[in-house]
């Protein structure tokens, strides 16, 4: 008998049937949950030179409206088919439910290798994309709002909201179109770095939780952990970042040329400028090389972070994985069938659902600036900068003490947009990872993932029910 080939989507729906089974919502409503809604597949010309044209398979799907406008990343890869983008779609409606963030899902993307095109060719490439999705109205800041995925970053971003500003001169909140664009297009500070930040603050209430680590032979708490990351692009660079900063030890750090690892401790920034020196990760001061990458998700550690594709942890090497926690920062690096094979031997997974929303989280930040037209912190900061000044010196006089000059800017500052979306992400994991830890242990569940479907369920049903979709 032929072998079922892989399928994401059906891997996603196949989750949301076993969570629900936890759940009182009625069989018509959580099959209209699985389903996407609208699925565009576009195939669109570009002038490559003189004469020559080259044509771009590319798609945009939008999963659920119970909530509007839909948000989802737009990625640039050779990888990029409708399955993918479906499944990625569906992970983003569940993901914003779990995180409270008032959107539906979608997602988006053009089988393209962005690396083998000048930047005049990828500006006219994403342009036309734009305009395909403006023509068919799968964009605008309250229909569907685009953000950066693999491959694509602020600077594409920049190109998708001044093409839709061109055809839609007078919408006034048009620069909401999408998020992820650079500062002085409207974007947020602390975007570049909101997915990894929020990995870093699940991780963190995740090994702040005693019993939790104590039933994996760890101690509470972030210091001495031993990590091992795949992948240092943007997501991977800035929790390894994050998370070394609170005390935790990078030994292997993975590539798609290759790996290295030193069970002393990388240095992550000093590696990111070690890449940017040659180009590569290899041969950086005294840690191994690793000539496959795929190796080092074996290694021994305490915490594994794929930070990569989908479908890195399979069936065929999840019996070998010595992690006793993997915190998936990436969409779906974990198969079903490998995420039974780690359940049963005790690993704690920190589920994609719940671990990588931060990137949404400060995307809803940044799109209620566009439509607020006023940045966070713009109108308070030097107000509260006086009272906490007033407040120092009341201190000060009272007890005769000249506080000493360092703290006493820290405490007469204001919040400005940068920490205050901190503030607000932090926030949102937190309080995120309570509900699920609450809901796996009141279940008794085995799994964080399943008890985060349950939770996104019962909010998106809640949601259908009362618009009166489902009397």
């Amino acid at each position: 008998m032929a072998q079922t080939s892989y399928s994401f989507f059906k891997e996603v729906c196949d989750f949301v049937d076993y969570a629900s089974k936890y759940t009182d919502q009625p069989k018509g409503l959580i099959d209209q949950i699985k389903q996407c809604n609208s699925i565009y597949r576009m195939n669109f010309p570009v002038r490559i030179k003189a004469g020559k044209f080259e044509v771009f398979e590319a798609y945009r799907v939008q999963h659920s409206h119970h909530k509007t406008p839909v948000k989802g990343g737009i990625r640039y890869s050779l990888s990029v088919n409708e399955d993918e983008v479906k499944a990625l779609a569906a992970l983003m409606t569940f993901k914003c439910a779990l995180v409270n963030v008032p959107f539906g899902g979608a997602k988006g993307g053009i089988k393209i290798d962005p690396k083998k095109y000048d930047i005049g060719l990828l500006e006219r490439i994403t342009r036309r994309y734009t305009s395909e999705l403006i023509r068919k109205n799968f964009i605008g800041p309250a229909i569907d709002v685009p953000a950066p995925d693999y491959g694509t970053g602020a600077r594409e971003m920049a190109w998708i909201a001044d093409t839709y500003m061109a055809f839609n001169p007078q919408e006034v909140n048009g620069l909401g179109c999408v998020t992820g664009k650079p500062l002085s297009q409207s974007g947020i500070r602390g975007r570049t770095e909101a997915t990894g930040r929020g990995v870093y603050f699940g991780i963190r209430e995740a090994v702040n939780i005693f019993e939790d680590m104590v039933k994996l032979d760890l101690n509470p708490g972030l210091p001495g952990k031993r990590i091992i990351v795949q992948g240092l692009g943007n997501v991977g660079y800035y929790s390894a970042k994050f998370l070394q900063e609170d005390g935790a030890i990078i030994i292997g750090i993975a590539e798609y040329d290759g790996g290295v690892y030193d069970p002393k401790g990388i240095d992550v920034e000093e590696l990111q400028k070690h890449r940017q020196e040659t180009g590569s990760i290899l041969n950086f001061k005294d840690a191994k090389n690793i000539s496959d990458p795929a190796e080092l998700l074996e290694y021994e550690c305490d915490i594994l972070i794929p930070a990569a594709l989908e479908n890195q942890i399979t069936i065929q090497n999840a019996k070998n994985i010595k992690a006793k926690i993997i915190a998936e920062a990436a969409n779906g690096p974990t198969s079903a069938k490998a995420e039974k094979v780690l359940l049963d031997k005790g690993v704690f997974i920190i589920p994609d659902l719940y671990l990588n929303s931060g990137g949404v989280v400060v995307s809803y930040f940044e799109w209620l600036k566009n439509i607020s037209h006023v940045s966070f912190g713009k109108i308070t900061k030097r107000y509260n900068e006086l009272n906490n000044q007033r407040l120092v010196e009341a201190m000060e006089s009272t007890s005769d003490t000249n506080l000493e000059r360092k703290l006493r800017a820290q405490l007469i500052k204001g919040a400005g947009e940068y920490e205050l979306v901190n503030s607000g992400l932090e926030d949102i994991m937190i309080k995120a990872y309570e509900e699920i830890n609450s809901v796996m242990k009141s279940k008794e569940l085995k799994d964080l993932r399943t008890s985060a479907f349950i939770n996104s369920i019962n909010k998106i049903c809640v949601s259908y029910l009362e618009m009166g979709i489902f009397p």
